[in-house]
């Protein structure tokens, strides 16, 4: 999408492109997108106007590109690979070359704003969102420093906490304290150094290959060639309950952590001291 010049916008849901007419005219149309870029669950298109297009999915947005090559990603559904626009299309913006950028969303709960770029990153959200595990500036020494503000809690509950690190879910919370041997509710300043130094490493494996294997909403995602995310078939406890640990044969248990379903190998995770 760099260099592709905006030529239209079209919007059916004000909810969905809460943007002022005005401000579309003067700084989005006859723009050109001079990057794409992404922070946490947030996606920024960056145009020549110095503004930005801050675009959040939310619970079943997608973003389907089709120009001389179709490319699409996002939540549910066919729209992804089917006919556009579709009943769940919210905004179209139109370039020069004849391609076209859909934002579909079948629950209107996401949305596409038009800021400039120096206050994009004065968003709540984005103001208060830790850093990104796969950077390179995320170090082992840094992993422990984010997990120390919250010295006291469960580590699960820290993990999850997106103020703490950004896109860390239920999923990758699991399989990684699975792989470390960690129990989920061992508050953080009961786990040795050498323990966090694991659970980094394996934080950053499980993370990488979710992103190889496309993701885990087996349910209702798809990608751009219509086929589902597989990470799940790689899985070592997640929704394994009642089988056996891949380690050691004992039996999966699922339990509630920091009000989240959570799996563990009970003979490899155990329980702090103390604890229910």
């Amino acid at each position: 999408m760099p260099g592709l010049v905006i030529k239209d916008v079209w919007h059916d849901w004000a909810k969905s492109f809460p943007n002022a007419p005005a401000d579309v005219a003067r700084f989005m149309v006859g723009a050109s997108i001079t990057g794409v870029r992404r922070r946490a669950k947030v996606l920024i298109i960056e145009l020549s106007s110095a503004y930005s297009l801050v675009i959040h999915l939310k619970m079943t947005g997608q973003l389907v590109f089709v120009g001389k090559e179709r490319f699409g990603a996002g939540h549910p559904s066919d729209s992804l690979v089917g006919d556009l626009p579709a009943k769940s299309t919210r905004v179209v913006i139109d370039f020069t070359d004849g391609s076209k950028l859909f934002f579909n969303d079948q629950r209107k709960f996401g949305w596409m704003r038009l800021l400039p770029s120096l206050e994009v990153q004065e968003i709540d959200f984005l103001k208060t969102v830790g850093p990104e595990p796969l950077e390179d500036d995320f170090t082992i020494d840094r992993f422990i420093e984010r997990l120390q503000t919250r010295k006291n809690s469960p580590v699960k509950a820290v993990l999850l906490d997106q103020k703490v690190l950004a896109g860390v879910g239920n999923i990758y919370a699991d399989e990684s304290l699975w792989a470390a041997k960690i129990h989920p509710s061992t508050p953080v300043n009961k786990i040795s150094r050498t323990k966090l130094v694991t659970l980094h490493s394996e934080l950053l494996a499980v993370l990488r290959l979710s992103i190889e294997k496309g993701g885990s909403t087996d349910r209702n995602y798809v990608n751009a060639e219509g086929k589902k995310g597989s990470y799940l078939a790689f899985a070592q406890v997640f929704r394994k309950q009642g089988q056996p640990c891949p380690r050691c044969g004992t039996i999966i248990e699922k339990i509630r952590v920091a009000g989240r379903g959570t799996h563990i190998c009970p003979k490899e995770q155990k329980a702090p001291k103390g604890s229910a």
